[in-house]
């Protein structure tokens, strides 16, 4: 295998079939300005593991040439530098949250490395997310459907898995709107709105439930973390993402330390879901003789019994009717945007949920549903703003103006600003 050595060409190409470190193909590879390519783990573990010393951590184990920082690297060294500054223009340098962001930030210095020259980055072949404006992100928080839904439509882009700025770590759109304000050190922000339907809504239209923040975490993992537990109960968008396929059972010590936190909660339900192969996925029902009818329904596996190793599960019909049943009757089936169960609809500022009596009548739902969309032209956000336009001066024409701004002239005017006024006093 053709190499560049001496670290000095960044422009040097090398075709690689296998990974340097596991002579494996490389799985998420990442590639070096010296040419060589790994899979993304085996680097991290070559960094974090083998590279003890700092000058080994940053340079290629196959020809030793340096190794710029990640862009997870550089997003938390700015994230970390966002939140100290922060906390210094607030004037609140002796508070604890400041203290921890000093640390976090000299932590994400030393990965970086003094010698960084604040531009290049460890490049890999994952597709550039789009970033998310600061008022979706904070309409997405709040839960506000309309604007969070008319944004991602606006544009062919992939909104749905659109990101915060480096600044806030990435964090994907689907986390924001499970009530995570990732502003500094993942804390949450609990609400009381449409959280959990703009979350079905965007995985409808194909948001990733296994999307990762910058520093790795997944939907579940952020979840289920203390800070969460501490704010409420996070079970329903938990549930939720287990349907899709969001990743959800890890090893390691982390893993058991996040179920025993659960459990301390008084989660036991969502651990026993954890702790099982099929606890809280989207299942179909398999080689049930004594209910043959039932064979090839969905159904969602509600809670896990350990005693007797079963799952609770509700059908996903109309009837809605639960039933008992072992992992031998049931073989997962993750919801996916074509083949979703059932279908949550927001239109006119109301959401719909459309249940089914089959996931065939669910298929005819969505693809007449996505054949209308195709048909229909685009509606642009200056082509809607128009169309409200037209519609407040029909309004005004006729005397039924009710928006708070006060009329300009003319005696129609006054009549809307009449209308006003008996309204108030209603109040």
């Amino acid at each position: 295998m053709a190499a560049q050595t001496d670290g000095t060409d960044a422009n040097t190409v090398v075709t690689e079939t296998t990974c340097g470190i596991c002579l494996e193909e490389p799985k998420d590879p990442r590639f070096l300005p010296c040419g060589h390519s790994f899979c993304d783990c085996c680097l991290g573990e070559w960094r974090s593991c083998y590279g003890v010393k700092e000058e080994m951590r940053r340079k290629c184990p196959i020809c030793r040439a340096r190794i710029p920082p990640s862009k997870e690297m550089v997003s938390s060294l700015l994230t970390y530098r966002a939140a100290k500054q922060k906390w210094e223009d607030n004037k609140k340098t002796s508070s604890e949250e400041y203290h921890l962001a000093c640390q976090l930030l000299k932590l994400a210095e030393e990965d970086v490395g003094a010698d960084w020259d604040g531009v290049t980055v460890l490049e890999d072949d994952r597709k550039q997310a789009v970033a998310m404006p600061d008022y979706i992100y904070n309409a997405a928080l709040r839960g506000d459907i309309k604007s969070v839904l008319k944004w991602i439509s606006a544009n062919t882009e992939d909104r749905v898995n659109a990101v915060t700025s480096d600044e806030m770590m990435n964090v994907p759109i689907l986390f924001v709107a499970s009530r995570n304000n990732h502003l500094m050190l993942i804390l949450f922000l609990a609400s009381k709105n449409n959280h959990l339907t703009l979350m079905t809504l965007l995985l409808q239209l194909g948001a990733d439930a296994d999307f990762r923040t910058s520093k790795g975490f997944t939907s579940i993992q952020i979840l289920c973390s203390d800070a969460m537990f501490e704010r409420g109960d996070v079970s329903l968008s938990v549930r939720l993402l287990l349907s899709w396929g969001a990743t959800s059972i890890q090893d390691g010590d982390e893993w058991k330390d996040r179920l025993s936190i659960a459990r301390e909660w008084g989660y036991h339900e969502l651990a026993n879901l954890f702790e099982s192969e099929l606890g809280g996925r989207r299942c179909e029902i398999v080689n049930l003789p004594s209910q043959p009818e039932i064979n090839g329904k969905t159904c969602v596996a509600d809670e896990y019994l350990p005693d007797s190793n079963q799952y609770k599960v509700t059908l996903e019909t109309k009837s809605k009717a639960v039933l008992v049943l072992g992992p031998d009757n049931l073989k997962r089936r993750d919801r996916t945007p074509q083949d979703c169960g059932y279908y949550v609809e927001f239109k006119n500022g109301r959401t719909i949920r459309h249940d089914f009596d089959s996931n065939e009548d669910c298929h005819a739902f969505v693809a007449a549903l996505n054949n209308n969309r195709e048909t229909q032209p685009a509606v642009t956000e200056e082509a809607e703003a128009r169309a409200e336009q037209a519609a407040a001066e029909l309004l005004a024409e006729l005397g039924l103006d009710d928006s708070p701004s006060e009329p300009s002239s003319g005696c129609k005017a006054k009549k809307s600003k009449k209308k006003k006024g008996g309204k108030k006093k209603r109040k």
